[in-house]
């Protein structure tokens, strides 16, 4: 039995051997794959013998796919006798080789954690209460009515609450600093957009006019040459506007909905965030479950994981600022940070998500927990009306008739979670 030579921190370390014969087979295998790449002087090329061609480019000239599988294979074995699982591609070290030995090798592998579970059946979590009260009614309503409002042009002063174009230049002492300057920008006074000090001193400007505004930066502001530091904005206003919100009346009711009355749209709209305030209760609950279930249980990540993971992450941004037309370096800039400092803020997330992985699918292994057929139609319908379709039973089963597989994964979770409240303590 090949016993590993260490195991530490979940990683191990296997001293292996093939044996000449396989060697030599994988050798000759490559070389007639192979040969007809290497040009030898006296010899057509691809006619040259094995051993001739070694001499010129070197003796691990073919050491190809072949040998490399020979190798994975030594190591599988090892961890398959041993009951060990990997979890990342393995790196090899080639300690020695010949015709007449074969191969002796060193192989690392991280293992995937071990997952000790701490209590997750009979987890106690309250249900959050969530009261709708007239006051988020009236919010609410407000929003919508905003949402619908229309903008005018005014000739007079800036108030609070306008809508102003302006161009701005901000100055440290007498030098221009960076991200401070923009044309034609559009701000809404009274929003607590800009540092504090800022829109209160616009109040009053006209149209044309240009003011020095002066402002001093937080003491915590993120780009630290600024932070604690009185500066001065040069601001012109180019034009104001008003947001006219349509009156809450029988008429606005009427345009905007199926409803006649405030009455009746009003009641309408408490009963939405009664349903909206239920189903997060619901879901706060599920999340404060599977939160204990996690934190009940204990796994030690080995850091080649949590770097791996990492990696993804930041070419997931990368992808995603390539969409945009730009990239990474550009965000990091922008967000006044560096790519170490990037790196550390996914660390935690990449932690905290793996051990939520990893508890995750042990639980799933010790349960023997399977999706059911509800569970997929669940995933479906949540995933499409987050996509903003809303699919009757007919489109959901020609969705999963047609992309079961792409589901599967979900759909466990779906299963997981729901096996974690079914086993959950009653409800308070």
């Amino acid at each position: 039995m090949s016993e590993p030579t260490k195991v530490e921190n979940g990683k191990a370390t296997f001293a292996l051997h093939v044996s000449a014969e396989d060697y030599v087979k994988a050798l000759e295998s490559n070389y007639r794959h192979e040969a007809h790449r290497y040009a030898v002087p006296g010899f057509r090329k691809g006619k040259a013998p094995r051993k001739v061609i070694e001499q010129a480019y070197g003796p691990d000239a073919f050491w190809g796919r072949e040998l490399d599988q020979l190798l994975q294979n030594a190591l599988f074995d090892a961890l398959e006798e041993n009951k060990l699982l990997p979890e990342l591609q393995p790196s090899f070290t080639i300690d020695s080789f010949s015709e007449e030995d074969g191969v002796d090798f060193t192989a690392d592998v991280v293992l995937r954690p071990e997952v000790k579970l701490g209590q997750y059946k009979g987890i106690e979590a309250p249900k959050a209460e969530y009261n709708v009260t007239d006051e988020d009614v009236d919010a609410e309503i407000l929003k919508r009515r905003e949402a619908v409002a229309t903008t005018e042009t005014v000739e007079r002063p800036v108030e609070d609450g306008d809508n102003v174009v302006l161009d701005f230049a901000g100055f440290l002492g007498d030098e221009q600093f960076e991200g401070g300057t923009a044309e034609n920008y559009t701000l809404k006074i009274g929003s607590h957009t800009f540092i504090p000090g800022f829109e209160e001193q616009m109040i009053g400007m006209n149209i044309g006019e240009t003011r020095d505004l002066h402002v001093t930066f937080p003491e915590d502001y993120q780009a630290e040459h600024l932070a604690g530091k009185e500066v001065v904005f040069k601001v012109t206003v180019h034009s104001i506007t008003v947001d006219r919100v349509p009156e809450f009346d029988d008429e606005f009711v009427k345009d905007t909905s199926e409803f006649d009355t405030v009455d009746e749209y009003r009641a309408n709209v408490r009963k939405e965030l009664e349903e909206a305030a239920e189903h997060r209760a619901v879901e706060t609950r599920k999340n404060a479950i599977i939160e204990k279930a996690i934190d009940n249980a204990s796994v030690e990540i080995h850091e080649d994981i949590i770097k791996e993971e990492v990696d993804m992450q930041v070419k997931r941004l990368d992808d995603q600022m390539h969409q945009f037309g730009s990239d990474i370096n550009a965000y990091l800039q922008y967000a006044n940070m560096t790519l170490e400092d990037l790196r550390k803020e996914y660390t935690e997330s990449a932690k905290r998500n793996l051990k939520a992985q990893y508890v995750l699918f042990k639980i799933i292994d010790e349960e023997k927990i399977e999706p059911t057929e509800e569970d997929y139609r669940s995933v479906v319908h949540s995933q499409g009306h987050q996509q903003g379709q809303h699919w009757d039973d007919a489109k959901i089963d020609e969705e999963l008739k047609k992309n079961r597989q792409k589901y599967a994964s979900s759909a466990l979770f779906e299963a997981t979670v729901r096996f974690l409240v079914e086993n959950a303590a009653a409800e308070e």
